[in-house]
């Protein structure tokens, strides 16, 4: 499924993911230079668009990225009802100047303290495996490194996706150990 709201000022597209329950909502702008998971509506404090889907009872997570927003919804609506007038909400915010985003907050990718080995780590992360996950709506964060183990959060559509785990294993585990071969397994917290 894709399709887009139109208006004079922007438009607001949206596409299917691997996720059948989340849908990704292209703004077509940059609203926030650091993505960041709302898994509840107690979380979405940092983006009042965030918290006014959350005002929808089939909502179930939402994910701003850089310039999309991801929803996942619950299983007892379809995205047949849901898309195009959620299409519509995202743009007449937007087409109000209201804020997506709100506040910053800084993130462990700004540690100094990090080894030279979570600094690479953390750039590889950034430079090729978040873009490319990005395209489907979803997101992957550094949690920790520790016993030649790399821990990370799947966050948007790549959370609960059924093909999370082929993402995991056969994509970003295998590329980290290619890059990084004291890395003994990726693992997804």
């Amino acid at each position: 499924m894709s399709a887009s709201a139109t208006n004079t000022k922007s438009q607001v597209s949206f596409e299917s993911t691997p996720n059948p329950a989340t849908m990704k909502f292209l703004l077509h702008r940059k609203v926030t230079d650091e993505g960041f998971d709302c898994p509840t509506v107690q979380e979405a404090d940092r983006s009042p668009l965030a918290a006014k889907i959350f005002g929808f009872p089939w909502t179930s997570s939402v994910y701003v990225g850089p310039d999309f927003i991801t929803v996942t919804k619950q299983d007892w609506v379809d995205w047949e009802l849901l898309a195009h007038p959620l299409s519509g909400l995202i743009q007449e915010h937007l087409d109000r100047d209201e804020p997506v985003v709100v506040s910053f907050i800084q993130t462990e990718e700004d540690d100094t303290n990090d080894s030279p080995m979570v600094r690479n780590i953390k750039s590889v992360l950034n430079r090729e495996i978040r873009p490319v996950v990005a395209l489907d709506g979803g997101d992957i964060v550094f949690h920790k490194y520790e016993n030649n183990v790399l821990y990370i959060h799947m966050k948007g559509a790549c959370s609960g996706c059924p093909s999370s785990t082929i993402t995991l294993k056969e994509g970003i585990e295998t590329r980290m150990k290619e890059l990084f071969p004291e890395i003994s397994e990726v693992v997804s917290v």
